[in-house]
């Protein structure tokens, strides 16, 4: 029975993870390198309970209830209690499996392990661990208290006692799920990042300014909003990274990255998080760069 979760990593993935599985009545215990990313964190949830309530979905209450469950810390010494434990850290390989290395002592034997890569192998992060057969992924979708999707995928080693117990926290986090297999970028990202890739070359080749791309898309194709308008939501570092996962494993032409998206995150543009992307996020409006 899985009633204690940790997360490692208070960015806005691993907060969005925490505040959902808050309300949804677990103990959370949210973890990151330094007090101020944790504190950082804690602030946010509680930001994001606020507008929760603003917005008649949530009670005083429930959000008082939910942060005395909540316990925060800096390291990974504290998820001895925890049932599982989700990654949450910076979609970097070596970086994952190094915290799952240092980690696993820690854990009880219990604990089972899950990871947010939104496009990494779960097999071969399943493979730094004590525990492969308890391993698998859990891609939240950002923003996760917004969205209503989580793909599960098994490595070659997840048992079935672990899927289907992270299957049941799926379901009482509210969540819908699908099933990917173990293969680069998923199912979401498989098809999500190429397109927004295709979007970036269009205004690459002059074919459309960046308010007609997303304009076109918006209003022509019915997405609640623009490949480039979201490119900046996700972060433009992490569209990169998943299309040159998607290049390096597939070694196709296609999912190559478009020199424009690699250009604007060698400048720091980066999207929403850095206040400039496809758009400057610095005045009361979002206004197009290009």
């Amino acid at each position: 029975m899985i009633e204690n979760i940790g997360i490692v990593g208070a960015g806005q993935m691993g907060v969005g993870i925490a505040h959902v599985c808050l309300l949804a009545g677990y103990k959370v215990f949210l973890s990151d390198v330094s007090q101020p990313l944790v504190q950082q964190g804690r602030e946010t949830i509680d930001r994001q309970m606020e507008r929760q309530i603003a917005r008649k979905k949530l009670h005083d209450k429930e959000k008082e209830e939910a942060l005395a469950r909540l316990k925060t810390f800096v390291g990974l010494e504290g998820f001895e209690k925890c049932d599982l434990v989700i990654e949450a850290v910076i979609e970097n390989e070596e970086i994952k499996k190094d915290v799952f290395m240092k980690l696993c002592p820690l854990l009880s034997k219990h604990c089972l392990l899950a990871t947010n890569t939104s496009s990494l192998s779960i097999t071969a992060l399943a493979h730094s661990t004590d525990r492969p057969d308890k391993f698998m992924g859990m891609h939240f979708m950002h923003p996760v208290p917004v969205m209503q999707l989580v793909e599960l995928i098994r490595g070659i080693t997840t048992s079935n006692g672990t899927f289907s117990a992270i299957r049941d926290v799926t379901k009482r986090l509210g969540k819908q799920s699908i099933v990917s297999e173990d293969y680069p970028g998923f199912i979401t990202n498989r098809i999500l990042m190429p397109m927004i890739n295709e979007a970036i070359y269009a205004l690459f080749e002059g074919v459309g300014t960046i308010e007609a791309i997303d304009k076109g898309m918006h209003l022509g194709a019915n997405h609640p909003m623009g490949p480039l308008e979201l490119a900046d939501l996700i972060g433009l570092d992490t569209c990169a990274f998943i299309m040159n996962v998607l290049y390096e494993e597939r070694g196709e032409s296609k999912y190559k990255p478009c020199p424009l998206l690699t250009k604007y995150v060698e400048a720091g543009w980066l999207g929403r998080k850095a206040k400039r992307g496809f758009y400057d996020y610095t005045g009361d409006q979002p206004v197009p760069t290009r």
